[in-house]
């Protein structure tokens, strides 16, 4: 381990101005991440700002009924919290899938979305890697593919990003606050997190020293035909990284003579180097009647766009299915008569 700074932050102006004039500092929340990167060589800032003593632990009630979630608030605090369990269980779900209870007790709610791949070549400094060394090379690219991107990836990286919590809050429409030597900006969290192109080393669109302070979330979807939830695919049941997983939010229209879907918001993980927003099936799936066939049609075009690459094809197949049964299962279908369930 190389020899660095580190100072304790007071308050998030503080901590924004301590990093921004040091172009190697970097931020430490619950250490989840940058700890095992500060062991394995992938990282040596030359400046920690520690954030524990911050005053962003606090999960707070909006006027307009959302919540505002600290950066600072530990996952498995999110997770129970009774708001969220109730108005957003797709959220709470998602968290505790994501990690063991140790890890959810210590990872908090911004380092959680600001999380870096776990390909194995990112995380071995003996292989050539874009995305840790600009210009070296993916060795992803005819190599171990498994767990790679089959969306949005370029020939320079087809890592996938690898939080739970930020697919949910996809879905969900969430919005991140970030304090920056500009002050203080909100950004919808669909903008946050990049997709490769030839800069694979920048995973979000935040800028050097800028601090993400909360996470808010919009008013909950309360009517009675909302319905919205969170499925993970993995190769073991005890907190293995997602083969694919989808978040996703159904109206139907209860004065519809036949299940007929108002709006979908749907997201997946584990397909890309960001949390994927399936755009094109949520349009399709907009005054579409509530069958499957609507469902797989939906999932069929937004894996046209799909590139897999040799050992990840399985995952375009796997990826239709869940979304297929992850809707189905919003809207109520009956497995053996494939008819809507009485409400």
């Amino acid at each position: 381990m190389r020899p660095f700074d580190y100072v304790r932050a007071d308050d998030p102006a503080g901590a924004v101005a301590a990093a921004a004039e040091r172009p190697g500092a970097a931020y430490l929340a619950g250490g989840t991440n940058l700890v095992d990167h500060l062991k394995l060589g992938i990282t040596a800032p030359d400046l920690l700002v520690d954030l524990g003593r911050l005053d962003l632990a606090d999960i707070e009630e909006l006027p307009d009924g959302g919540l505002r979630v600290g950066a600072m608030v530990r996952n498995s605090d999110l997770a129970a919290d009774p708001r969220v369990r109730r108005d957003h269980p797709m959220l709470s779900r998602a968290l505790l899938s994501g990690a063991s209870g140790q890890l959810r007790n210590a990872a908090t709610t911004g380092g959680n979305l600001l999380q870096r791949t776990r390909c194995v070549y990112f995380q071995d400094p003996t292989t050539p890697c874009n995305k840790r060394a600009p210009g070296s090379g993916c060795s992803a690219l005819g190599g171990y593919t498994r767990y790679h991107a089959i969306l949005g990836a370029s020939d320079a990286c087809i890592a996938t990003h690898p939080s739970d919590m930020a697919v949910a809050l996809t879905a969900l429409d969430a919005t991140v606050v970030v304090l920056g030597n500009d002050g203080e900006k909100r950004l919808p969290l669909t903008t946050l997190h990049r997709l490769p192109g030839d800069e694979p080393e920048r995973d979000t669109v935040l800028e050097h020293g800028d601090l993400i302070t909360a996470i808010e979330l919009p008013p909950p979807d309360r009517a009675a035909r909302t319905r919205s939830t969170y499925r993970k695919i993995r190769d073991r049941a005890s907190y293995a990284f997602a083969l694919v997983s989808v978040a996703a939010v159904l109206e139907l229209d209860p004065d519809a003579a036949r299940p007929t879907i108002l709006s979908a918001r749907i997201a997946l993980g584990g397909v890309a180097h960001a949390p994927w927003r399936a755009r094109r099936a949520e349009q399709l799936l907009a005054g579409a009647p509530a069958t499957r066939e609507s469902f797989r049609q939906a999932a069929a075009a937004e894996l046209e766009q799909a590139r897999p690459v040799a050992g990840n094809e399985f995952k375009v197949t796997m990826a239709q299915g869940v979304m297929v049964s992850v809707l189905a299962e919003l809207a109520g279908l009956d497995e053996e008569n494939k008819e809507p369930r009485d409400e």
